[in-house]
């Protein structure tokens, strides 16, 4: 079975017209919720593997992790013009190579606000549909209809008002539509239903969504890895050559989080939540000079940008290798950062860090 990762057909517009629906989005959160509302820029998400067990009255279609099984996923990938004529990325179809039950999803992605990426997530064999981090209820309600899907979830990563905004006017277009989201952020999520946290795993169809604490970016933030599609939705933990801003977290609690991404597997597609890699990469390539792998990862995606394509997902493998937030033990960027090897992970880190704040 094959599925898509494709841009959704979806016009920005005018810029008037981007500022009216933002204006809407952000006045529309402030009305519905106490919570502060954080500042311009955002930050990522990351994942690790699941451990613990759930504790007893679990919300319904929320379980402990015990079953650590993970299947082997099979990633094709293929350009396609879109029904505009305009070339978008197949970028990811997934099933699994070692189990018929685990079937396939489609990944959608839907451009929202200045530089937001919503995903669509849809399982054929239960014809169920979610969305992460819906910004903008338009959009994702356009690329709904044109798709004949309706929608059953929302997945949240945290509370910032550019991943929740659409929550409650989904939820009254959608009834039958949950909100899933951490549950160590309840009260600033609109809506939530279901409450999620380290360990648990949620039912889509017939596949996991396992959960992970990803504290730093803001304080109650989580990640969600799919691992019978290889799919990751860090939200603003970590990012394409990237990692979110500290908010609410220090540099030691950041890392710790971005820490428990790295044993999952290098073929996993990361699904961040901005088009932020070509400022990126221009800051990764003054703390890791020398990377060539970097060097050449830059000019793929400034190619790619000039062109007006999207660069995310990417995936954890070249994360790995060219993300520096991510490289904090490599003996080249300590050395560039003016740290030695006694320093520890999180003090390198904290000093890329505070750079990239500064850059």
């Amino acid at each position: 079975m094959h599925g898509a990762v494709s841009n959704a057909i979806w016009s920005k517009g005018c810029n008037k017209c981007r500022l009216n629906r933002t204006s809407a989005v952000f006045q529309h959160y402030a009305r519905t919720t106490a919570s502060t509302i954080a500042a311009a820029n955002f930050g990522s998400a990351i994942a690790r593997l699941a451990c613990g067990i759930l504790k007893p009255n679990t919300p319904t279609g929320v379980r402990g992790s015990s079953d650590r099984s993970i299947s082997t996923a099979c990633v094709s990938v293929a350009k396609h013009l879109n029904s505009s004529g305009v070339a978008t990325d197949n970028i990811y179809s997934a099933s699994s190579a070692s189990s018929s039950s685990c079937g396939a999803m489609e990944v959608i992605r839907v451009p929202c606000l200045s530089d937001n990426y919503v995903w669509l997530l849809h399982e054929p064999s239960s014809a169920r549909t979610a969305v992460v981090d819906p910004a903008e209820l338009h959009p994702v309600v356009l690329e709904l209809e044109r798709r004949g899907w309706t929608l059953d979830a929302i997945l949240n990563t945290h509370h910032h008002w550019d991943h929740v905004g659409a929550n409650l006017d989904l939820k009254h277009r959608f009834p039958q539509c949950t909100v899933v989201g951490p549950r160590a952020d309840k009260d600033r999520i609109p809506g939530i239903d279901v409450q999620v946290g380290e360990g648990d795993t949620w039912r889509f169809g017939v596949l996991d969504v396992r959960v992970f604490d990803t504290p730093g970016h803001t304080r109650g933030h989580i990640t969600y890895w799919i691992p019978e599609s290889n799919a990751l939705f860090p939200g603003d933990t970590l990012f394409a050559l990237g990692c979110g801003r500290l908010f609410e977290g220090s540099p030691r609690q950041m890392w710790s989080s971005l820490s428990k991404l790295l044993p999952l597997p290098d073929d996993t597609r990361v699904y961040c939540a901005h088009e932020y890699t070509a400022a990126n990469a221009r800051f990764a390539v003054t703390v890791d000079p020398h990377n060539r792998l970097l060097a050449e990862r830059k000019d793929r995606v400034d190619a790619a940008r000039m062109k007006g394509e999207a660069t995310v997902p990417s995936t954890l493998g070249e994360e790995k290798a060219t993300n520096p937030f991510l490289r904090p033990g490599d003996p080249a960027i300590r050395k560039q950062m003016g740290l030695g090897p006694g320093a520890e992970d999180w003090e390198v880190f904290a000093a890329v860090r505070a750079a990239k704040d500064q850059f």
